[in-house]
């Protein structure tokens, strides 16, 4: 225990034999009753925690008792056994009223046969420990007893060491009281939260908006790009592209992907990755340009691939198994997407034959 000195001496004259015995029935008897004995002496600081005054012995005759309610009483709050912060308090509809008193350094000395000293900055009193909820602490010939309260020191036990502390150092102990109330405690509760809350959201919005911005500079560059590669493209790139794209659009394999589309026929995934295949020979940047634009949906990439094979948003509909108002949905949202501002249907169109080209 922090602060106590336990001074025990056993004087033990037996014969060797003797002792051998009696020290094999000692650590029987300790490894039977170990557990209840350790659960006793297990406590690392007997008064650490709150007490409140409940009664008063005088020593010319006569007892007073004490209550929160009636007239209010007096409360000890231990920080381990080494620090006292005593305060008056009574109690109110809303919580507690306290009034701080005196602060002081404690020692408790065990002297042994159950017999303690008790130590209050350096001035001693006698002390009984009835048990774990009940003290008497000897003060002018005053037994006063005091009875542990576990809810006051779980809940208010910090910021009355706090108050108490505060009332000493400032030398006004004494003269201001109080009010510690439940009610109030969740509200601040609340409102903490609620500021976090504020926070977390702000925080959320900032980094939203850094990477929006980051995102909004990276799709700037990358339209550009687009553009400069389809202005700097020699000429003789050009027509060379140009013959190919019409060569495609010319040939039977085109000629009967669209007549399975304008038909209403499903494509299939093989279907989709053909059509894949033959952009790519045809605008072989075209789908990494794309999708390093925006994250699409298949829906969205589906769409976009069908623009670029000249085929009408009716059949784009038709094949997608969707309204044409959902097709020109995409379209204008994807342009929204892309380039930060409203744009039509067609203006998407646009853009998307304008890719590869």
């Amino acid at each position: 225990m922090n602060g106590s000195f336990v001074q025990m001496s056993y004087l033990c004259r037996k014969k060797p034999r003797t002792m051998k015995k009696i020290g094999m029935l000692m650590m029987a008897v300790l490894l039977m009753t170990g557990c209840g004995h350790t659960a006793k002496q297990d406590r690392t600081y007997w008064l650490e925690g709150a007490w409140v005054l409940r009664h008063a012995e005088y020593p010319i005759g006569g007892e007073s008792d004490f209550s929160l309610e009636e007239g209010g009483t007096y409360c000890l709050i231990y920080d381990k056994d080494t620090m006292l912060y005593e305060c008056r308090i009574v109690s109110a509809p809303s919580g507690f009223v306290i009034t701080p008193r005196q602060m002081s350094t404690v020692t408790l000395v065990d002297k042994g046969g159950g017999e303690w000293l008790y130590l209050e900055d350096d001035d001693p009193h006698p002390i009984e420990i009835a048990n774990d909820s009940t003290v008497i602490i000897q003060h002018s010939g005053v037994r006063y007893s005091w009875v542990r309260t576990d809810d006051i020191y779980e809940e208010w036990g910090d910021e009355m060491c706090h108050i108490v502390a505060s009332e000493v150092k400032n030398e006004s102990a004494g003269h201001n009281s109080y009010v510690l109330s439940s009610k109030e405690r969740e509200q601040a509760s609340y409102i903490q939260w609620l500021i976090m809350a504020v926070g977390l959201v702000v925080i959320f919005a900032a980094t939203n908006y850094v990477v929006y911005q980051r995102r909004r500079r990276q799709l700037q560059l990358q339209l550009q790009q687009i553009q400069e590669v389809k202005e700097e493209r020699p000429q003789s790139v050009r027509q060379a592209i140009e013959s190919v794209e019409a060569a495609y659009f010319a040939s039977d394999e085109y000629h009967e992907l669209q007549h399975r589309i304008a038909t209403g026929q499903t494509l299939k995934e093989e279907d989709w990755q053909g059509i894949e295949n033959q952009l790519k020979k045809v605008y072989p940047g075209f789908g990494s340009q794309l999708r390093g634009l925006h994250a699409m949906s298949e829906l969205e990439y589906q769409v976009c691939l069908l623009i670029k094979l000249r085929i009408a948003p009716s059949d784009i509909a038709t094949v997608l198994a969707r309204d044409v108002s959902t097709i020109s949905t995409v379209r204008s949202r994807l342009f929204k997407k892309v380039f930060d501002k409203k744009g039509g249907a067609r203006e998407w169109d646009e853009f998307v034959l304008s890719i590869g080209t």
